[in-house]
């Protein structure tokens, strides 16, 4: 089994909001990333429209469905984030509309800076068990946005229906920073919400602060089927190009131990 990589475009959208216009534009990135060979494209559409924006996802699923259906179309954003004065329809309005792929369900509030933590699960299973079912009618898979160390509560996640959770790898990275003890006792906890996955009968992605430097030692440690990359992946592209880089990561997820 091969990981795939799904390009996170939200820092393309960000650079093109810092100007009036379309430089860059959002979906020549997209056509750049799906050529070079990615599996996929993610976006978190939020609330105050500081990156991607309801108009650009809407592009986006027109253009996987013409000229990328085999490729994927991942929505990451809170179920709860409704209309507001500023435009944004909400979030389960914007699913409804582009029939992405996947809908990946993350616990963030209209200010946080980046998703940074997981749902509650099972405190906050009744909230959640609505959506995903109007998600499973719409035909999107679901993944649930979970912190590694809540490995003991991911039958919760099966229960309200989920088809995958996505592992929050921020611990991950900071770890692989900070030195070997550190990376050691990180990758275990990655490997046991894995097997808690598995056991549950869910399939497993992962996603935040992922990056060339350390993605190798993640795969190896355990296989998710899906990567979402996007900050460091575009920083990484002022070096080497976006296509170039989008290729560096495809070798690394082709040639990791537990690709073999």
């Amino acid at each position: 089994m091969t990981t795939n990589l799904s390009v996170n475009l939200n820092k393309v959208a960000l650079l093109r909001n810092a100007r009036d216009g379309d430089t860059p534009d959002i979906e020549h990135a997209a056509r750049l990333v799906l050529d070079a060979g990615a599996a996929g494209i993610t976006v978190h559409p939020r609330p105050d429209m500081r990156h991607v924006r309801p108009d650009d996802v809407s592009r986006l699923a027109e253009l996987i469905a013409k000229d990328y259906p085999d490729r994927e179309f991942n929505i990451e954003g809170n179920p709860k984030a409704h209309r507001n004065a500023d435009g944004y329809p909400g979030f389960m309005e914007i699913i409804e509309h582009a029939k992405p792929t996947q809908a990946t369900l993350v616990p963030d509030s209209d200010e946080q800076l980046t998703s940074d933590h997981g749902w509650d699960l099972p405190r906050q299973a009744g909230e959640i068990r609505e959506h995903v079912g109007r998600l499973k009618d719409w035909g999107v898979r679901v993944s649930l946005f979970m912190d590694v160390d809540a490995h003991q509560d991911i039958a919760a996640a099966s229960a309200v229906g989920a088809d995958r959770i996505e592992v929050y790898t921020g611990p991950f990275a900071a770890a692989h920073q900070e030195g070997t003890q550190a990376l050691k006792s990180a990758l275990e906890a990655y490997v046991r919400i894995s097997k808690a996955a598995e056991t549950a009968g869910l399939g497993i992605n992962a996603g935040h602060d992922l990056s060339l430097e350390n993605l190798t030692r993640l795969v190896n440690a355990f296989p998710p089927l899906e990567v979402s990359i996007g900050h460091a992946l575009t920083a990484e592209a002022l070096q080497y190009g976006l296509p170039e880089t989008v290729r560096r990561y495809l070798q690394i997820l082709n040639s990791s131990r537990c690709n073999k």
